[in-house]
């Protein structure tokens, strides 16, 4: 069988942490036989080399290459190109690590779209990756219909015979950015580019001792001379006009102007800053036109401006003034519908943690010039956020805790201006509602089970913020749902109140309260029980009944108010206590979940009985003792003034 994916990972001295990418590429769902995995060893010192050895003598999907240190990662990736059998290549770190069907859904989606790279879905775990670049799948991307200059990382699948026509290789030596010399050429230089979003394809990892090789501190000078070889294939391949500067931008925005911003800026050696400024200053100076910071956000055109004046103060003074700016975002409602979650909320931007207030009348600044000091920077900040009010944005993204894997979900958002008291000021806030579907969440599909935190994304004004959802007030969560085949429980988290899914709950229970008698019962052999739970439709679902030796599965029927019917066996039972648990899933799948009922029944001579019901949760017989001391209380209060 021809190979279809050549998986190329340098590797240098990565201990522990090579184990997850090993283990993810040998999961993979491509059959064995039509992918290999090329190991390039660039002088590690540690025991990774044995390691290494070892693997590929158990596993003929495995190749080990040994060479002497290059300093950096261009060379062993050279290398792995070189050594390459595969229709693709795919470029992977050796701390990082696929999905489990990473290969083949992107060899797939670039076979089918005619792709010589294909860009899969990334998720940051302590690493940023591009968000507005996997909004939706991409099958013909280039970069002047998608933000693909994002995205300069190398961890794509790229085609083998590109490589070969083209002669692209990654840059060689102890240098910085030999990733962004590659693909952006690779992104100018293909026939076609397919951006894969409906799959976690990546996972970008920071290491528990932040070793990664992007966490280190550069030597600035070093660092913006590699800059520019990126700057100069963009030259090369592109003609001066909108599409080069949009370019450029990127490099301005990413790498110069971010990091001269905010808290980042701020948290930098004196000595350091003052030498990242000035070879900034330099590159602006050297290689930008009025194009390039034009299509800047009014923030970043104000720290481009103050780069290129050389007004080092002045960026400060503006970066003290930022890290103070935050955002907010509480929901005041939360509500079951239609089988899915409807949040509304609200969200503005916040200085020192109170509301954000602008300036009610006031012209758009022209940003022709820099602004003379920090009072007229924010004052043109003001200004040009109410004239663009009306294109704000706000996105609510629900992302699975341990993977980071996010996911945008349907909003719909409407813009308010609040007047402050003496009309002089407004507050800006941001109205919407989303609409959660556990069976759709996951880009049109149902997400997995796990811990999934809602987000809320902000951008305007010049910012891009995230935070966590709050709540405003004493606003409850709903019951837990069953929907899609999966219980979905919301709830607020402790002690920040913030809104998080726990889906299949983890801890293998549905926690229903301690139902009462009125609520749960057995007559004739039929189990009916209506319990605190949203059932959007009538939902098969699978009652498992467990006895000190056995085990009995009932079918039974989950319905609307969360009423379940089950005929159980009545026979089958007699004579021993039985524990419940309940499976959502329709039975179709491999391992099925259920998850612990709080009810216990026993089995007796031509019938069952519901014996007990689970003891309460220590949290609930805490507040039960607390209301029962508080009655007591107040009844002797009551007797004592008769």
């Amino acid at each position: 069988m021809p190979v279809k994916v050549s998986v190329v990972v340098p590797v240098y001295n990565p201990g522990r942490y090579i184990e997850d990418c090993v283990d993810s590429l040998l999961r993979q769902s491509l059959p064995p036989d039509e992918y290999e995995v090329i190991f390039v060893d660039d002088g590690s010192t540690d025991e990774t080399p044995a390691r290494l050895d070892q693997l590929a003598a158990a596993d003929p999907r495995v190749r080990v290459i040994h060479q002497e240190n290059s300093g950096w990662s261009g060379k062993p990736r050279n290398v792995g190109i070189a050594a390459a059998h595969g229709e693709y290549v795919m470029f992977v770190d050796n701390d990082d690590h696929l999905g489990d069907e990473a290969l083949e859904r992107m060899y797939d989606y670039g076979v089918a779209n005619g792709a010589d790279v294909v860009v899969g879905k990334m998720a940051g775990r302590g690493r940023g990756v591009p968000v507005e670049l996997f909004r939706t799948n991409r099958p013909r991307a280039t970069v002047g219909n998608a933000p693909l200059i994002d995205s300069l990382t190398p961890h794509k699948m790229v085609r083998r015979e590109f490589l070969d026509r083209t002669g692209l290789r990654f840059p060689e030596g102890r240098r910085r950015l030999e990733d962004h010399v590659f693909v952006t050429e690779a992104y100018l230089r293909a026939d076609n580019v397919s951006v894969l979003s409906d799959y976690v394809c990546y996972y970008h990892v920071r290491r528990d001792d932040s070793s990664n090789a992007g966490f280190q501190r550069f030597d600035p000078a070093g660092y913006f001379k590699n800059l520019r070889e990126a700057l100069d294939v963009v030259e090369r391949y592109t003609e001066p006009g909108a599409l080069r500067d949009r370019l450029f931008r990127r490099w301005l925005r990413v790498e110069m102007v971010e990091r001269l911003r905010g808290r980042r800026f701020l948290a930098l050696p004196e000595d350091f800053r003052r030498e990242l400024f000035e070879q900034i200053h330099e590159v602006v100076v050297e290689r930008f036109g009025p194009g390039v910071a034009a299509g800047l956000q009014p923030t970043q055109r104000i720290v481009a401006a103050l780069a290129a004046a050389g007004r080092f103060d002045d960026v400060v003074a503006f970066a003290e003034w930022e890290a103070a700016v935050g955002l907010v975002a509480r929901a005041e409602r939360v509500e079951w519908r239609d089988g899915a979650l409807r949040v509304g909320l609200t969200a503005e931007y916040t200085l020192n943690g109170e509301p954000m207030t602008f300036p009610a009348d006031a012209a758009p600044p022209s940003f022709d010039a820099p602004p003379r000091d920090l009072a007229e920077a924010v004052e043109w900040l003001g200004a040009d956020s109410v004239a663009r009010f009306g294109k704000s944005a706000l996105d609510v993204v629900l992302r699975e805790r341990s993977s980071s894997a996010s996911y945008f979900q349907p909003v719909e958002v409407t813009r308010e201006t609040v007047p402050g008291d003496d009309g002089s000021r407004v507050r800006l806030v941001l109205r919407a509602t989303a609409i959660v579907g556990p069976g759709t969440a996951a880009s049109g599909g149902p997400v997995s089970g796990g811990l999934w935190d809602v987000f809320v994304r902000v951008r305007f004004g010049g910012w891009t913020k995230e935070c966590r959802l709050g709540r405003q007030g004493d606003v409850s969560a709903p019951y837990a749902g069953v929907v899609a085949g999966r219980v979905v429980l919301p709830y607020w988290t402790e002690p920040h109140a913030n809104l998080s899914l726990d889906v299949d709950p983890a801890r293998g229970r549905l926690d229903l309260g301690r139902p009462g008698p009125r609520d749960v019962g057995v007559s004739g052999g039929r189990l009916r029980w209506t319990m605190p739970l949203y059932v959007p439709a009538a939902t098969d679902v699978r009652l498992r009944l467990t006895g000190p030796a056995s085990r009995v599965d009932v079918p039974g029927t989950l319905e609307p108010g969360g009423h379940l019917d089950a005929l159980l066996p009545v026979g089958d039972l007699a004579g021993t206590t039985w524990r419940t648990a309940l499976c959502p899933a329709s039975g179709d799948a491999d391992e099925p979940r259920f998850l612990a009922l709080p009810v216990v029944l026993r089995g007796r001579a031509g019938g069952v009985r519901v014996v007990r019901t689970a003891r309460p949760s220590l949290p609930g017989r805490l507040a039960r003792r607390a209301r029962r001391v508080l009655r007591r209380a107040a009844n002797r209060v009551r007797t004592a003034r008769r």
